[in-house]
């Protein structure tokens, strides 16, 4: 018979994908004998059977279930139920991967209204019986009943106002009975059914609420956010109660091995005395710190601190640790790798090598790549004029500024209409994750560094504010205020989550500073990693920025990018304009000035490293006015100006729209076609490029330029586009003595071209795929429609398992690229390959780059840190499994 569910003895760490994250642990800290209620899992393969089975727990593991029941009873002595001895038993859920505020719990299952006279009976503490009962209460009936919190907020806060009292442990044992009946009525007036009294009957449905969590909509944003497989399901863990709110002797709190916003060695965390786990993370209460509870209970700070440095050195990595302590004694309720910041992420990785507990390629690993994003943003400037106006806890760094909004759902619409937005709550839950996501940031009144907001904050890398008690949200009417002030729904912000400061109104920002440790990880990375990373850069200042970086060279300069400034866009659309080509090579020449200015400051920017210099590329019209604003211009001229110049030179300017306009111009007049139809163009962009080379050479300074002809999709269209090149650059350097080495290549942007791969390789010297244009054409999608109008939709009903624009497509788009590189390389062993489109930023698609050959990767300069460490990340997990004939 297949085995569903362990008892805590009887599993280990390694049984994360049967016991869940949290079930693996509680059963590898039983086993190193940590003070560990005891208790038992149920399999995640116990809640993927139970959705098969039309959502419906079997009769094998309802059997196994009771079994360890049994088991858990005799080993604590209590009995679920029993009106002497009650067994009071806590259920979580716990998936493969940790996922917070995602999945619901119930503490206290058990009560009802004869145990809980059993409990105030063998604790001689009537005001704690009744308070977990209404607790138990209140939890089960929003998590497994479905009744919304607020009623019973509500409720409470009434009740304490009509007593008179601020907070919850005011009141006595009679009034928490008050409150009961209240709740009571509340599931009896939502659900028009008496509260579940059978504690048998309270398990199981317990247990059936947590599978059916794993589908709830918070936790499918979630899995699809962090992409966590829908398969994996979540185990069930179902442990004995230990109580933190048994009086002033008692109290719970969560425990990080190191601070997980800087990553400095020292405990850090919050606790709350006479209060149970959930009002921490909940944002109920303001915590205290956790080195108060030193001086507080130093004994048990003690035996914390040693059971920290214990499961830190068992699991080798930064831990996250829940503890209850009941009546002065210590229990674990949970350990698992704690969530950090890319500071944090960075500074534990390196001291931990430098401490001996893991080696470098282990730090290399431990660091998200997305994650670097966060070091690599701007700050708030601390010379830069600024109005304070309160501060809370720092939660999590970086700074933001945005109009201030109270919902979640106008979070993310504002979000969608590409506006910046800070979301403002008393404390934010998991229904809010949309809100959280589409926010530049999150401020709440309510909570410690660990509550909901603070943790999911953490790992997207928002900033983010908790704790801040002087501010007081009205909800109902969108606003809050600090003393007279008060600030209204849209108002403009400015947080800094490293300090917890709240500004009114923008504030300015300056431009990051990597730390040491930061670099050497990075390294690390660059002593590991077999393949090169390049920066898509199209001006010195971004080329100067990628070298600062790291970037090893150039992989796309667009140079249709630099005819974009105002100052050359007349030039160029003269240029176009031009009706014949001595007209044209006028305009050209004013060009080829400017573009060799910019490509001597790219080649300077780069000392000695390749610049791959793509030729120009889009469609010509693409320089010209909108033909619709055009066209009503002139029709304004035609009715107040009919015989002015301006019309004429109008209307002139209409006709050629008209002539370049392009039903589909990503499959139109663009790329190497315009340099056949127009060989004049390209002449003058190489003349260019071989001009700065000479006079970047002169000054003592290496280059190495690679000219890449775009859109090839027949060996012919690069063979004329490659005799153009190699006679210009001959013409150049015969004239001024200065010779170097350069490459012609392509890029691989068609299918046909990766299908023809062999043939085109006889007059390539390197293939560069660009896999933007490649997704577009092979999934015949236009990127722009389809993100606006459908693809959003194929990726929530898992149509497609990702958006191929931001993750490469291995499957179609990959094929082609291996297919590419594998017949380029069977003609020209020595050719080079990489990729610049947006995926060379990107993780799993540099590591799919890494598998397939490629030699480099191309990204834009902020991605280059991220690329460095992916790309090694793809070397160590993967070093021997790139296929020979592709290498």
């Amino acid at each position: 018979m297949e085995k569903y569910v362990y008892l805590f003895n009887e599993g280990n760490s390694d049984m994360r994908n049967i016991l869940g994250g949290k079930g693996a642990n509680l059963a590898e800290m039983t086993n190193i004998g940590l003070p560990v209620p005891f208790g038992f899992t149920i399999s995640t393969q116990a809640c993927n059977d139970y959705y098969k089975a039309g959502k419906k727990i079997s009769d094998t593991v309802e059997q196994q279930i009771l079994v360890a029941l049994e088991q858990l009873e005799e080993k604590t002595g209590k009995k679920l139920g029993d009106v002497t001895n009650p067994l009071l038993v806590s259920v979580r859920s716990g998936s493969v991967f940790s996922m917070p505020g995602m999945m619901d719990t119930v503490l206290n299952l058990g009560m009802n209204d004869e145990t809980v006279k059993a409990v105030a009976r063998l604790t001689n503490n009537e005001r704690f019986a009744y308070d977990s009962y209404r607790r138990f209460i209140q939890m089960f009936s929003n998590v497994v009943l479905g009744i919304d919190l607020f009623y019973f907020e509500q409720f409470l806060e009434e009740t304490r106002e009509k007593k008179g009292y601020k907070v919850d442990p005011e009141l006595t044992a009679e009034d928490w009975q008050e409150v009961i009946a209240g709740y009571k009525a509340i599931v009896k007036r939502q659900k028009k059914i008496e509260f579940p009294q059978n504690p048998q009957e309270q398990l199981f449905l317990a247990i059936r609420a947590v599978f059916d969590s794993w589908n709830n909509q918070r936790a499918i944003v979630y899995r699809r956010i962090h992409k966590i497989p829908d398969s994996l399901g979540t185990a069930v863990n179902v442990q004995s109660m230990v109580f933190g709110n048994m009086g002033n002797d008692s109290g719970t709190g969560v425990a990080f091995t190191r601070n997980p916003s800087t990553g400095e060695h020292q405990l850090y965390g919050e606790y709350l005395m006479n209060a149970q786990g959930e009002d921490v993370v909940a944002g109920i209460r303001t915590p205290e710190a956790i080195h108060v509870l030193e001086k507080e209970m130093p004994d048990v700070y003690k035996k914390l601190l040693a059971t920290c440095q214990l499961l830190e050195k068992h699991y080798q990595d930064m831990q996250d640790i829940e503890f209850t302590i009941e009546r002065g004694e210590l229990f674990i309720l949970q350990t698992r790798n704690g969530k950090r910041t890319a500071q944090a992420a960075v500074q534990i990785g390196v001291d931990m090598v430098r401490e001996g507990i893991i080696d470098k390629e282990t730090a290399i690993l431990r660091v998200d790549p997305e994650q670097l994003n966060q070091l690599l943003h701007r700050r708030i400037d601390q010379t830069a004029k600024r109005v304070p106006l309160t501060k809370g806890l720092p939660a999590s760094p970086g700074a933001a500024t945005g109009a201030v909004v109270f919902d979640a759902d106008e979070a993310e619409q504002l979000g969608k209409e590409g506006k910046k937005v800070i979301l403002v709550r008393p404390e934010t839950t998991p229904d809010d994750i949309h809100g959280i996501v589409a926010a530049e940031a999150v401020v709440t009144s309510r909570g410690g560094m660990t509550s909901h907001a603070a943790v999911v904050a953490r790992g997207m890398g928002k900033a983010c504010i908790c704790g801040c008690e002087s501010l007081k949200i009205d909800l109902k009417n969108k606003l809050f205020t600090v003393g007279d002030t008060v600030v209204k729904y849209g108002d403009i912000i400015t947080i800094d989550g490293s300090t917890g400061e709240i500004m009114l109104g923008g504030v300015a920002m300056i431009e990051p500073q990597l730390s040491e440790e930061f670099k050497l990880l990075l390294s690390w990375a660059d002593q590991v990693r077999e393949i090169g990373v390049r920066a898509n850069a199209d001006n010195p200042v971004d080329a100067r920025k990628a070298f600062e970086f790291g970037a090893g060279g150039i992989g796309l300069c667009r140079t249709e990018h630099m005819f974009m400034d105002p100052k050359r866009i007349p030039i160029v659309q003269s240029m176009i304009l031009a009706e014949n080509y001595e007209d044209r090579t006028v305009f050209l020449d004013q060009l080829l000035i400017m573009q060799q200015g910019d490509f001597e400051g790219i080649f300077e920017a780069m000392e000695g490293h390749p610049v791959t210099i793509r030729l120009l590329d889009p469609p010509m019209h693409e320089f010209l006015p909108d033909k619709e604003e055009l066209l009503v211009e002139v029709t304004k001229l035609q009715l107040t100006a009919p015989d002015s110049p301006e019309l004429a030179e109008k209307e002139r300017l209409l006709k050629k729209v008209n002539q370049l306009s392009e039903f589909n111009p990503m499959l139109g007049h663009r790329g190497c076609r315009l340099g056949i139809i127009y060989p004049e163009i390209y002449e003058m962009q190489v003349r260019a490029i071989i001009n700065a080379a000479v006079k970047v050479t002169e000054k003592g300074i290496p280059v190495k330029p690679e000219i890449m002809i775009p859109l090839v999709g027949h060996v012919n269209e690069l063979k004329r586009m490659r005799q153009l090149v190699e006679e210009t650059a001959e013409q150049v350097m015969s004239a001024t003595g200065v010779y170097f080495d350069y490459l012609v290549g392509t890029m691989i942007e068609v299918p046909r071209a990766a299908l023809t791969a062999d043939r085109i390789a006889e007059q390539a010297d390197f293939f560069s795929f660009g896999t933007n244009d490649l997704t577009q054409t092979t999934f015949g999608f236009s990127r722009d429609d389809a993100e606006g109008k459908f693809l959003q939709t194929y990726i929530e009903q898992k149509v497609l398992p990702e958006n191929p624009f931001a993750i490469l497509d291995r499957e179609g788009v990959g094929k082609l690229i291996e297919m590419g590189v594998t017949l380029g390389r069977k003609t020209k062993s020595n050719l080079k390959t990489g990729i610049c489109g947006e995926h060379g930023g990107e993780k799993s698609s540099i590591e799919f780059c890494y598998l397939a050959g490629l030699d480099y990767v191309s990204c834009s300069p902020y991605r280059v840190p991220l690329a460095r460490l992916a790309a090694a990340q793809a070397t160590i997990q993967h070093r021997g499994s790139i296929v020979e004939a592709v290498r």
